[in-house]
């Protein structure tokens, strides 16, 4: 049971660096701190590579990492511009919806059928984010639902779920075909190597602005690191459901650390709403 342990880590230190990241965009260009996340990340990235066992790789590997590149940066800009806009507490718990969208992708792109109680968890997260925004329910039955329409960081989290159901399928064609820990340890450096010249190209970043904040990045970097390990390490363990399962605890994270550092208000059926996505998506993915 020790992968929980490491789930449990991996979740906080993602959750940690959301909350690194959405402090560093109050004073930085999104696409700057987009990219600290993965440039940050890559000295404690390679320090790791002497210690793990490259596979053999081949175009199997390889043409899943060049699908996944393009979407996986558009993905991570619009995460950064979705907890710049947005409290944190009304952008992660949305998240929870790459299961949902999961299941019709792995279907078409892997084959996969959802479990016999699919449909439960899927009204379980559809209710989890009613709950979110339960307050408004003055307004009318459904307000709960336009409020998310009119929450932008939601609506691009709810973008970011989606592109994640694609990348997730990808990034498990990419495992397949080397190793959890190596594609875990090198895919981040590979993607901050592509991300660079957009970060450079529209933030207009000189050196100076790129080690302007270095004990701040360097946190967001290390939380990234330490996320990756732990996820890496956890996966090796158990079944990826499980353990995607109880990473999915980094909303409640992420909950927490709006209350605790940004005095987002609402926090109660915020963490209710996430509580109950959360169940749904281990309805989906275990059951």
């Amino acid at each position: 049971m020790f992968w929980v342990l490491n789930a449990l880590l991996s979740a906080f230190f993602g959750a940690s660096a959301d909350a690194l990241c959405k402090k560093a965009v109050e004073d930085s260009n999104e696409y700057l701190v987009a990219w600290v996340r993965l440039g940050y990340a890559t000295p404690f990235l390679i320090a790791i590579l002497p210690f793990i066992k490259f596979p053999e790789l081949g175009i199997a590997f390889f043409f899943p990492v060049i699908l996944l590149i393009p979407l996986e940066v558009t993905a991570l800009i619009l995460y950064i511009k979705a907890i710049k806009s947005s409290p944190l507490s009304l952008t992660l718990p949305f998240l929870a919806l790459t299961p949902v969208f999961l299941i019709p992708t792995s279907f078409f792109m892997l084959g996969e059928r959802p479990g016999k109680f699919g449909l439960i968890g899927i009204l379980l997260v559809t209710a989890g984010a009613y709950l979110l925004h339960v307050h408004t329910t003055y307004k009318g039955i459904l307000e709960p639902f336009r409020a998310i329409g009119r929450e932008r960081g939601s609506v691009l989290m709810i973008i970011v779920a989606f592109i994640y159901s694609i990348t997730s399928n990808l990034g498990k064609m990419a495992i397949q075909h080397s190793s959890p820990v190596f594609f875990g340890s090198v895919y981040p450096i590979i993607l901050g190597i592509a991300l660079f010249p957009l970060m450079k190209y529209k933030s207009k970043a000189s050196l100076s602005m790129i080690v302007s904040r270095p004990k701040m990045f360097a946190l967001i970097g290390a939380s990234i690191a330490l996320m990756m390990l732990n996820h890496c390490i956890a996966i090796s363990l158990t079944d990826v459901s499980y353990m995607i399962s109880v990473k999915r605890t980094s909303l409640l994270f992420g909950i927490m650390y709006g209350a605790l550092v940004f005095k987002e208000v609402n926090i109660k059926e915020r963490l209710l709403g996430s509580v109950v996505m959360i169940v749904g998506v281990v309805f989906i993915t275990l059951i």
